[in-house]
């Protein structure tokens, strides 16, 4: 079944969903992780230059025998080395990837630039314009950061990827609102987190209940891996997650397919994640 898509301000679709290459992966070899995603159905592919694997994630992206149209390549850029610029940055990604573009390229983390932000936006505009990449966009921005680059921006960012679950999204508020102002997709990563690295928090009776009767409603299995992902994609949200699984990758695809969370539900999530200030991933500031 096609993944659902995403309209991004630049007139481009991208798939709601990514396999994420960093976190678990970070600085592993990709290529076996890449290929089970691929073969289990996702298209889009989020990587890094800090995760140091694009290289063989481009291994698997080739054994793969996909058309270069069918995937969607995502990648950021690292700290610049003396006398590189996003473009040049980029072009090395490329010969790692073994492709000729990706579909969107983020400024991966602010404060590895410093006080050159503005800068390397330039600078990301350029690798644009000189169509090594479909799209822009940035990755661990504050609304200050956002708010920046946007002064100098002919292009505005395309997607803001940031930490984003039930326990971070209150204090997300004034990233959501720069994001609103600009049509900036907000994408998120470690979006299971709740789950996974915070059990035991106010959210999980509730993340149960409404598991409970979407199974019911559905009338097959759903995960509460599940109800965060609907909660997100219900947000508009771009969500990238990851799993060496076959199983679990083809559940979080899946959640597609889950019958949708009532306004109500997704209130209840909001506001019990409120009661939690919690975010499990410092690389922010």
């Amino acid at each position: 079944m096609p993944v659902s898509t995403l309209a991004l301000n630049d007139g481009t679709q991208v798939p709601w969903i990514a396999f994420g290459t960093g976190t678990a992966l970070y600085g592993k070899d990709v290529e076996q992780a890449v290929t089970v995603a691929i073969e289990n159905g996702f298209t889009h592919l989020d990587g890094a230059q800090m995760y140091k694997n694009e290289a063989s994630s481009g291994a698997a992206i080739a054994a793969s025998g996909k058309l270069r149209s069918e995937l969607y390549i995502t990648t950021k850029l690292q700290a610049l080395q003396p006398g590189a610029t996003p473009k040049s940055a980029l072009e090395e990604s490329l010969k790692k990837l073994g492709v000729d573009y990706v579909d969107m390229y983020l400024v991966h983390i602010p404060k590895q630039h410093g006080s050159k932000l503005k800068e390397v936006w330039k600078g990301m505009e350029e690798a644009k314009s000189a169509g090594l990449t479909k799209s822009i966009g940035v990755s661990n921005f504050t609304a200050d950061h956002l708010n920046e680059i946007l002064e100098v921006a002919t292009i505005p960012p395309a997607i803001n990827q940031v930490e984003a679950h039930p326990y971070v999204w209150k204090a997300l508020g004034p990233n959501l609102a720069v994001h609103k102002e600009h049509n900036i997709v907000t994408s998120s990563y470690a979006g299971l987190s709740p789950l996974f690295r915070g059990k035991g928090g106010p959210l999980d009776p509730v993340t149960e209940q409404i598991r409970a009767r979407l199974e019911i409603t559905r009338g097959s299995p759903v995960s509460e891996g599940q109800v965060l992902n609907k909660w997100l994609k219900q947000k508009g949200v771009l969500v990238v997650t990851t799993s060496s699984k076959a199983e679990r990758i083809r559940e979080y695809l899946d959640t597609e397919n889950v019958p949708d969370l009532t306004a109500e539900e997704i209130d209840l999530i909001d506001a019990t994640g409120a009661k939690l200030h919690k975010r499990f991933f410092v690389c922010r500031s």
